[in-house]
């Protein structure tokens, strides 16, 4: 079972003297001194969380290369072709950019992969069908793209411009060939709060847009809803930034005129005028996040881009039955795991890696996260896939940076990618025990790192 080792934090600074000057009471100074605000202009920026700590876009790199690429586009009237994700962050991605492209009168569609048939992320496939259909002029990626480095270069030689928009880490082997990159990671970007989701990157890039078009200042912040849900349910840090969207996304959502969010928070017991941060993370990102995990991504997105009042109530009312169905699935699932734990060796393993072979594999994530709460151990969870291939999900801790353990294994692999704190991974069906032990042999977490810190 998981150990705890509480610590109380006595972070030193002028309580008092900060608690005049900014007028509040001297015991907040020190909870916000705790959690790591330094200095007195730091401290009032927390305080009020004005729009105006927003970053600007254009700090970005490539982002005004994108932009100005897009809007080229548009004039020409050449068709644009979003490619999104599968989950919350993917479907609020699709929807900022399809809903700012749309009012600067473009011309656009979009495109989900299929979990299980397609994989993540933008494939050959996807590039082939763009191809065949005649039309499309751009490829323009969400939440996906960073390690598409073989089908960008398709793309490319198919002549098709390509753009791509991502957050995820950047692979070993750098960026994939495109007429533009934006990724608030990439090497020579000086963006100051890089740990943003995907759905912010579009965001920041359908501003800079609007920009260029000449329209209100602030019209961009019609999409700050998608901005703050995906920030959510991507779990990204609450801090910075990221905390700025959220509390004037949330002000936003209690007023939406959005027919898809107001109908799945009704289909879930709610309404968007009681929505807080733990509706968004536990009630509708679960819900939007489910199409994808046991059906398609395409019913979440859909209800999101639906204007109509009575479509998007049985849209939602659909996806509502469909998690429901989805929390089943993950219980028994979390029950097999934990069974598989601590009946067999595996419980003395540093890194858990658990088999789950009849596990649905969009529920593995779900599941290695549980695992994780319940050992505070890394954690993934494999289950199988078509033709021999077995795909996992992974989550971590603190100390234990995923994607580069990965990396480090690399051999056993068939394909992966993710962040230090999440990741997936593909491989044969031969080489799970391999891949186990190769993990834990590599592992050099200490006892100390396996002890949750509670502060």
């Amino acid at each position: 079972m998981r150990k705890r080792q509480w610590r109380v934090y006595a972070k030193k600074a002028d309580f008092n003297g900060l608690g005049e000057k900014l007028g509040i009471s001297p015991y907040t100074v020190r909870i916000m001194r705790n959690r790591g605000l330094t200095g007195e202009e730091e401290m009032r920026e927390y305080i009020s969380g004005e729009l105006t700590g927003l970053h600007s876009p254009h700090l970005m790199k490539d982002l005004d290369k994108a932009a100005a690429i897009l809007m080229e586009k548009i004039r020409e009237g050449r068709k644009i072709r979003i490619i999104g994700d599968y989950d919350i962050d993917g479907v609020c991605s699709i929807t900022v950019l399809y809903k700012g492209i749309t009012a600067l009168g473009g011309v656009v569609d979009w495109r989900i992969p299929h979990r299980i048939h397609d994989g993540y992320g933008l494939n050959i496939n996807m590039v082939k069908d763009a191809v065949d259909e005649g039309d499309i002029d751009t490829i323009l990626t969400c939440d996906n793209g960073i390690s598409a480095s073989e089908p960008c270069r398709f793309a490319l030689e198919q002549g098709l411009t390509v753009i791509v928009t991502d957050h995820h880490s950047i692979p070993p082997v750098g960026n994939p060939p495109a007429n533009a990159v934006v990724n608030p990671h990439q090497e020579g970007d000086k963006y100051p709060w890089p740990d943003i989701c995907g759905a912010v990157v579009a965001w920041k890039l359908i501003q800079a847009m609007y920009e260029l078009a000449g329209f209100d200042k602030d019209k961009y912040l019609e999409l700050i809803e998608f901005a703050a849900m995906a920030t959510v349910g991507d779990v990204m840090p609450l801090q910075g930034e990221n905390r700025l969207i959220v509390r004037h996304g949330l002000k936003a959502l209690h007023k939406t005129h959005y027919q898809g969010i107001i109908q799945l928070a009704l289909a879930s017991s709610t309404s968007v005028s009681e929505l807080k941060s733990y509706h968004l993370g536990f009630v509708i990102g679960p819900a939007l996040n489910a199409g994808g995990r046991l059906q398609t991504a395409e019913k979440s997105a859909r209800l999101l881009l639906e204007d109509d009042e009575m479509e998007a109530m049985t849209r939602a009312i659909d996806l509502h039955s469909i998690n429901e169905s989805r929390k089943d699935m993950t219980a028994q699932a979390l029950e097999e795991a934990v069974l598989e734990v601590e009946t067999t060796s595996l419980k003395n393993d540093r890194v858990l890696v658990v088999y789950l072979p009849k596990c649905h594999e969009s529920l593995a994530g779900i599941v290695a996260g549980k695992l994780r709460e319940k050992y505070y151990k890394p954690c993934i969870v494999l289950t199988d896939g078509e033709g021999g291939i077995v795909k996992g999900s992974a989550r971590s801790i603190e100390g234990y940076h995923m994607s580069d353990s990965l990396s480090a294994v690399s051999e056993l692999l068939l394909k992966y990618g993710g962040h230090p704190m999440a990741a997936g991974m593909s491989l044969s069906r031969d080489n799970v025990e391999k891949f186990r032990k190769a993990l834990n042999d590599n592992c050099t977490l200490t006892e100390e790192q396996l002890t949750e810190k509670c502060w």
